[in-house]
């Protein structure tokens, strides 16, 4: 028996044409995000922030600056999708429920700021990397949470950054990597696509 991670994997498509008839409630929006945020992160920083747009004066601020795409406002809610720039500064409170819970002891927690540190500290291009890193997979994680709970999402890296970050008050380290929509599908959309063949993407080392 095909296990139900696999066949949402398998089953996932984009979606691009959305119910304009049915809304999402503030619990669905946030339980995506609560899901979205399990998704693993380098030394556990949880360096990501989530934006839910969903009035419609903010979706049509958010369409004129990402090339007009019509599921922006078509979706019940375009998620903007926000990588923090690495700063091991911030691990002693992200880690602090961690050893709270018993998961990890406390004589640990400065070894991974130390190690944060050396990874990080003044090389701005890894952490922009990794505010990159974590944005995706926090992204791809909703995607399939979405799925799960019935609905479908539309990823888009096509619209203007600066004026994202001006237009919804982003911090200078903070990375708008990508808009998701989400919301119930229609028939129309296409399923999942073929994918090249795994010799041409595979090989052994």
């Amino acid at each position: 028996m095909t296990h139900p991670i696999i066949t949402a994997i398998e089953e996932r498509r984009t979606t691009v044409l959305f119910d304009t008839a049915r809304d999402l409630g503030d619990e669905q929006i946030s339980e995506l995000v609560r899901l979205a945020t399990t998704a693993p992160t380098s030394f556990n920083l949880q360096n990501w922030r989530f934006i839910a747009v969903r009035t419609p004066a903010a979706k049509a601020r958010l369409r004129s600056i990402a090339w007009n795409q019509a599921k922006i406002t078509g979706a019940p809610v375009t998620f903007i999708v926000i990588g923090q720039m690495a700063n091991e500064k911030t691990l002693p409170d992200r880690l602090a429920p961690a050893v709270e819970a018993g998961i990890m002891p406390a004589a640990m927690v400065d070894g991974w700021v130390a190690g944060a540190g050396s990874l990080y500290a003044d090389q701005p291009w890894r952490q922009r990397d990794e505010a990159i890193r974590t944005a995706t997979f926090g992204a791809m994680t909703m995607i399939l949470s979405a799925h799960a709970m019935g609905l479908g999402a539309g990823p888009m890296i096509g619209f203007d950054h600066e004026a994202v970050s001006r237009e919804f008050g982003l911090a200078e380290t903070e990375i708008p990597a990508m808009l998701l929509s989400i919301g119930y599908g229609t028939p129309e959309n296409w399923r999942q696509k073929p994918r090249r063949p795994l010799g041409q993407v595979l090989s052994f080392a």
